[in-house]
Order: structure tokens, then C-alpha cells, then sequence
């Protein structure tokens, strides 16, 4: 009779967990390699002539840099690597130091013939007063010629609005002699009116407004783009005061909204 012994089973022993002898960061990692005295200032030297070559460019741009246009401007840096070349500029007497516009920061530099200009328009009479219609400039919302949003705040939403305006792209703005009147948000679908108070700027701002939307509407290479403006500060646009101005201009009042909408073009004038 044999006799069989009992078979153990060996399982196999699981391996040691893996532990890391790394002492650096995650953030670390990659390859690095050490500079020496005459690479670092190599580097420093090219952000110096970088700082020279973009900071005209700003001046040229926006008149006047001050620190809010330069967080616009998501300069690599920020202020602080632009603020040498502007005292060099201003030593140099090419551009002024001073605070010429109230409630920006007080590190403000202007070209001068931004400074004249600015003087010509506090100086001179409203165009009211000439029997003149307002000034209208309508931008998109990104455009270094708005302020809002950058170097100025947007002013505050009605209440109940989920989001205000942004400088986003396809978004446009509608100045009226300067002053924001209207935020049209991407596809125009979405309006907001900053009225004045009191008449007879009233009226005449909003006439203005829907003069500059109309003319938006029928605008164009081929075909008039149209437009639908669906909620105005939030609210059904059928119930805003803007409503009888939009009417007057050729806005259709619909259960969707104002729209406006043109026959084709069925040829280019020879």
C-alpha cells in the first residue's frame, strides 16, 4: 500500500509594494540643465529688448497704459516687466506719468498726443448742443478700444441675470458718445441696456441703440446677417423699454423675440 504525502500548495507571495525614493515635487520632474552666469543674462537680455519692442506697441494701442490694461493684455510678466521700459520712456521724456483718468490705479502713463486728446474732449461742447446726433461706435467686446472689462469695470447686471457681460469673443458692445449703452452677447440673442435715468438722454440713448443694432442686422458680404434678440437684461425682450425703439428701426415683434430679417441679395452691383 503506498502512501501518498500531502501536497502543499504554494501560492505565489505577492511582491513588495513599490515605494519611491523620489525626494523631488511631481512639479519637478523633466529635464533640466544647468545655466551659467553668461546664459542668465543672455535670457534677461532678450526679455529687456522683448519689454522694449512690446511696450510701443501698447502706448500705440491704448493712449494710456496703466496696470489694468496691462492685465488686459496677459503680458507675460505683467506690470512689473513693463515698468521699466515705461520709466525709461518717461526719463527720456517720450511719454508723461501722471493720473489722468479718475479711478484707475495711479501709475499711469499716456503718449502725448493721447494727452491732447483727451484734453480737446473735455474741453469741447457735447455734440447735443450742435444739433448733432451722438457719437456710436460699435466694437467687439475683445477690441483694445473698449475699456470695460479691462482698464473699467462692466457695470452691475439687473438682478436675477445668471451671467453678465465678459470680453469674450463674438460678444460686442455698443458705446454711446464714449459711454457703454449695450452688451450684445455671441449670437446676438442676448442684450444688455444701460439707459440713462433721466430724459431727454433717455430717449436719445436708446435710440441709439437700436439705430446701431439695425444697422448690425444688415450688415453683411453677401446677405444681411439678421438678428433675434430673444431676452433683453435678462427679461423677455417684448417688455423692455427698448421695445419701442427697436419697432421704430424695423424689428419685428415675434413670440421669440425682436427679429430682424431681410430677402436675400440676388446680385453685386457692377
Amino acid at each position: 500500500t503506498r502512501v501518498h504525502g500531502t501536497r502543499r500548495r504554494h501560492r505565489p507571495r505577492p511582491p513588495d509594494a513599490f515605494r519611491s525614493r523620489r525626494s523631488t515635487p511631481p512639479s519637478g520632474e523633466g529635464r533640466w540643465a544647468r545655466l551659467g552666469l553668461e546664459a542668465t543674462a543672455a535670457v534677461r537680455a532678450e526679455l529687456t529688448r522683448w519689454a522694449a519692442a512690446f511696450t510701443p506697441q501698447l502706448l500705440a494701442r491704448h493712449g494710456i497704459v496703466t496696470r489694468e490694461t496691462i492685465a488686459s493684455e496677459t503680458v507675460p510678466g505683467g506690470f512689473a516687466s513693463i515698468y521699466p521700459v515705461l520709466k525709461a520712456l518717461e526719463d527720456g521724456g517720450r511719454v508723461r506719468r501722471g493720473y489722468f483718468v479718475a479711478g484707475l490705479g495711479a501709475a499711469q502713463f499716456a503718449l502725448p498726443a493721447a494727452l491732447d486728446l483727451l484734453r480737446s474732449l473735455r474741453e469741447s461742447a457735447p455734440a447735443v448742443a450742435d444739433g448733432e446726433g451722438p457719437s456710436v461706435s460699435l466694437l467687439a467686446a475683445t477690441d483694445p478700444a473698449n475699456p470695460y472689462g479691462a482698464a473699467l469695470p462692466w457695470p452691475k447686471t439687473p438682478p436675477g441675470t445668471s451671467r453678465g457681460p465678459t470680453r469674450s469673443v463674438g460678444a460686442s458692445v455698443i458705446l454711446v458718445d464714449g459711454a457703454l449703452a449695450a452688451y450684445t452677447a455671441r449670437g446676438d440673442r442676448q442684450l444688455f441696456v444701460y439707459l440713462p435715468d433721466s430724459e431727454p438722454p433717455r430717449s436719445r440713448v436708446g435710440r441709439a441703440i437700436a439705430r446701431a443694432l439695425i444697422t448690425r442686422a444688415r450688415s453683411g458680404a453677401d446677405a444681411p446677417r439678421g438678428m433675434l434678440i430673444e431676452e433683453i437684461d435678462g427679461a423677455p425682450a417684448s417688455a423692455h423699454a427698448l421695445a419701442p425703439y427697436l419697432t421704430d428701426v424695423g424689428f419685428a415683434a415675434g413670440a421669440l423675440g425682436f427679429r430682424a430679417t431681410f430677402p436675400a441679395r440676388t446680385g453685386r452691383p457692377s
